[in-house]
C-alpha cells in the first residue's frame, strides 16, 4: 500500500483485485514496465521496517532494484564506503558509489599526496605515516580504525594489496564493517591457492597436479619437484594478479626463483608462503567472471587473458575466440559449481588453462575479488560489477538486481588494453617523471578507466605503473581491435616511455586477430619490440625555444653570434590622452549619433564583436 513505481513511460498501475483491493498484481506489472524499458523495483514486503526504512537511490545500471531491499535479516544499510586502495580501483569505486548516492572515503600514502585518488571521494585520509609507500595501503588496523572513526558503513577492498587478505576481512567483521567481497571463511578457502585446489578436487574441477598444502622452504620445494618433475611454476599462496610467481625448468633454477618469488609475495601481499605445480607449456588463460549472494551463482561469460608478460596481463578480451561451445559450457558449469558450493559471495573469478591442442582444460584459481580486466565484461554484458558487489553486500540477492542466469546476456567483443609506464625498449624497465603531456583519445565505442595521469602529474617508482586502461568494444571482434589501434595512436603521453607501440604491435599480429595467442605468444614473438619511438618533436622545440628565451644560445657545437644579453627596453606609458573614438560618440550622443558617426566615417572599422563571436 502506498508504493509507487517510478517509470519514464505512464503505465496502468490500477490495484488489481485481491487482497482486498490493496496489492498490485506484481508480475503483469512488471511486464508492462519491462515493455517500456523501465528499470523498477517490486513492492516492499512490508510498511513495518525491522532496522531501518532503505535509503533512496539514483537510477542504477545493474537491473531491477531502485531502492535496496526491505529490511529482512542480513540486510545492511550502506551509506558511506570506503576504498582501501589507491588509483584507478579507488577511482572506479567512487564513480560506482556516487551513482548510488553513497558517500565515498579515500585512504591516501604520504607519498600520494597529490593522487588523483583522494580528490575524488567525499573525505580522504592519510594511512600508514611512518610506513613504507606500500606498507601503507596494507595497515589493516590503521584502516579498519579509520573507518570506525568516520562511521564508514562498508570497506571496498579493490584488487590487490589486503584484498585477499584474510585478517583484514576479520578485522571488520569484528569492527561490524560490511566487507564487500566473500566473508573471512571463504576468502580463506579461495585466497589460500592450496585449499582451492582441493575445492576443485573435491567438485570434480579437473587440476594440475600441485602442492596440497603451502610451502615456505626450499627443502619442502624441492622434495615436491623431484616427485613430479619439472618444468614447474612457483606462486604465490595468498595472492594474484601475476606477482610472486616464477617458471622453474631445472633443478638448479629451484632455490634463485623460489626465493625470489617469495620475496616479492612477501613485498605484494603480505604473505611469501608458496604454493608449486606443474607448469602447463602455451596454455591459453581464460577465466570465468563469477557474481553470487551465497546461495545462487550467475556467470557473466568468460575473458581471454592469455597475452600476458611475465604473468602479468597486458590485453585481455570478451569472450574468448575460437573457443569450442562444448567447453564453453564446460567452464561455465565448473565454475558455477565450485563457487555455488562453497557458498561464494559477492564477485569473483574462477581461472582455467586451456590445451589449444587437446581442448583440455585444467583449474588455475580463484580469485576472490574484482579483477583489473572486469571492465571487459561489464562491456559485454551492461552489468556494472562494482555496484552489483556493494548491492549484494547490502544484502540483496541475485534476482533482485536483475541477475539470475537467464537475464544476463552478451553482446559483441570487448578488449582492453593496460598502458603503462613501461619502456619495450629497455625490457619493459618502469619509467618514472613527471608527465609533460598527457591527451588520451575518445569516441564511439571507447572506454577509459584512468588512475593518476594528468598533465604535470610525476609518476612514481613506488606502485604499479599502470596510467590507464583503454577498452575498446564493437559488434566483431575485428572491429574492437581496429578501435582500440585508432584510440591508441591517438594517444599522446609524453614524459614518461609507455608501452603503447608494443600494444600496437600487438593488435595488429596474425596470431592475435584470429584468435590463436597462448601464454607464451609473447616471448615467441621478439618482433613484437620492434617499433619506431616516438620523436616529440613538438615538445623538444618548445623546450629549445623556451631555454633560447631565458638562456640565451646555450647549445653544445652552436655556431654564429652568441644571443646578445641586454637589458630590456621598457616603453614610457603615454602621457597624452586617447584620441576620441566611436565609444565616446555612443556614450555621448546615444544610438543616434553613433549611427550618424558610422555613416559619415571614410575608413575601415572593426568591432569586438567580430573577434568574440567570430560573426
Amino acid at each position: 500500500p502506498g508504493w509507487r513505481p517510478r517509470s519514464r513511460n505512464p503505465v496502468d498501475c490500477t490495484p488489481h483485485a485481491g487482497a482486498g483491493g490493496a496489492g498490485l498484481k506484481t508480475s503483469a506489472m512488471l511486464r508492462s514496465f519491462r515493455s517500456c524499458g523501465a528499470r523498477i523495483a517490486p513492492p516492499p514486503l512490508t510498511r513495518h521496517w525491522a532496522v531501518a526504512p532503505p535509503l533512496t537511490r539514483r537510477w542504477a545500471s545493474t537491473g531491477a532494484m531502485a531502492t535496496p531491499p526491505p529490511a529482512r535479516p542480513g540486510w545492511r544499510p550502506i551509506k558511506k564506503v570506503m576504498a582501501a586502495n589507491r588509483g584507478e580501483i579507488a577511482i572506479r569505486i567512487f564513480r560506482a558509489a556516487t551513482e548510488m548516492d553513497i558517500k565515498t572515503v579515500a585512504i591516501y600514502s604520504k607519498e600520494d599526496f597529490n593522487s588523483v585518488h583522494r580528490t575524488k571521494a567525499d573525505e580522504a585520509f592519510l594511512v600508514g605515516q611512518d610506513k613504507s609507500p606500500v606498507g601503507a595501503y596494507l595497515s589493516a588496523e590503521e584502516i579498519v580504525q579509520i573507518a570506525k572513526e568516520n562511521n564508514v558503513d562498508a570497506i571496498h577492498p579493490g584488487y590487490g594489496f589486503l584484498s585477499e587478505n584474510t585478517r583484514f576481512v576479520e578485522l571488520c567483521e569484528q569492527a561490524g564493517i560490511t566487507f564487500i567481497g566473500p566473508p573471512s571463511q571463504v576468502i580463506q578457502r579461495f585466497g589460500d591457492k592450496t585449499e582451492a585446489r582441493q575445492l576443485a578436487e573435491e567438485f570434480g574441477v579437473p587440476v594440475v597436479p600441485g602442492t596440497q598444502h603451502s610451502v615456505e622452504t626450499v627443502e619442502e620445494a624441492r622434495d615436491f619437484c623431484q616427485s613430479i618433475g619439472y618444468p614447474v611454476i612457483c606462486k604465490a599462496a595468498f595472492g594474484g594478479g601475476g606477482r610472486g610467481m616464477r617458471i622453474v625448468r631445472s633443478e638448479d633454477e629451484l632455490e634463485t626463483n623460489f626465493l625470489s618469488a617469495s620475496r616479492e609475495a612477501t613485498t605484494a601481499f603480505g604473505n611469501g608462503a608458496m604454493f608449486i605445480e606443474r607448469y602447463v607449456e602455451s596454455p591459453r588463460h581464460v577465466e570465468i567472471q563469477i557474481i553470487a549472494d551465497g546461495t545462487n551463482a550467475t556467470h557473466l561469460f568468460e575473458r581471454d587473458c592469455s597475452v600476458q608478460r611475465r604473468h602479468q596481463k597486458i590485453v585481455e578480451v570478451a569472450p574468448s575466440i575460437g573457443l569450442p561451445e562444448s567447453l564453453r559450457e564446460s567452464l561455465y558449469a565448473d565454475a558455477i559449481r565450485i563457487t555455488k558450493g562453497a557458498g561464494y559471495f559477492c564477485a569473483g573469478t574462477v581461472e582455467f588453462l586451456v590445451d589449444p591442442k587437446t581442448w583440455n582444460y585444467y583449474f588455475l584459481e580463484v580469485n576472490p575479488r574484482i579483477q583489473v580486466e572486469h571492465t571487459v565484461t561489464e562491456v559485454i554484458t551492461g552489468v556494472d560489477l562494482v555496484q552489483s558487489q556493494i548491492r549484494i553486500a547490502a544484502g540483496q540477492k541475485l534476482h533482485e538486481i536483475g541477475l539470475s542466469q537467464e537475464d544476463v546476456a552478451m553482446r559483441g567483443f570487448a578488449i582492453q588494453a593496460r598502458v603503462t609506464t613501461e619502456d619495450p625498449a629497455e625490457d619493459f624497465r618502469p619509467d618514472t617523471g613527471r608527465i609533460q603531456v598527457w591527451r588520451p583519445a575518445e569516441g564511439f565505442g571507447i572506454r577509459l578507466d584512468g588512475g593518476n595521469a594528468y598533465p604535470g602529474a610525476r609518476v612514481l617508482a613506488h606502485y604499479d605503473s599502470m596510467l590507464m586502461k583503454v577498452t575498446a568494444s564493437a559488434l566483431s571482434f575485428n572491429q574492437a581491435a581496429d578501435k582500440l589501434t585508432r584510440a591508441l595512436l591517438e594517444t599522446r603521453i609524453r614524459g614518461v616511455k609507455t608501452n603503447i607501440p608494443f600494444i600496437l604491435n600487438v593488435l595488429k599480429h596474425p596470431d592475435f586477430v584470429s584468435g590463436h595467442a597462448t601464454t607464451s605468444f609473447i616471448g615467441d614473438n621478439p618482433q613484437l619490440l620492434d617499433f619506431t619511438d616516438a620523436r616529440d618533436r613538438g615538445q623538444k622545440l618548445l623546450n629549445y625555444l623556451g631555454d633560447l628565451v631565458v638562456n640565451g644560445r646555450t647549445a653544445a657545437g652552436a655556431s654564429g653570434p652568441v644571443t646578445p644579453r641586454v637589458t630590456p627596453l621598457i616603453a614610457a606609458s603615454p602621457t597624452t590622452l586617447q584620441p576620441r573614438g566611436l565609444k565616446q560618440v555612443l556614450t555621448e550622443e546615444g544610438p543616434e549619433g553613433f549611427a550618424k558617426a558610422v555613416r559619415q566615417s571614410q575608413g575601415l572599422l572593426l568591432t569586438d564583436t567580430t573577434w568574440r563571436d567570430a560573426h
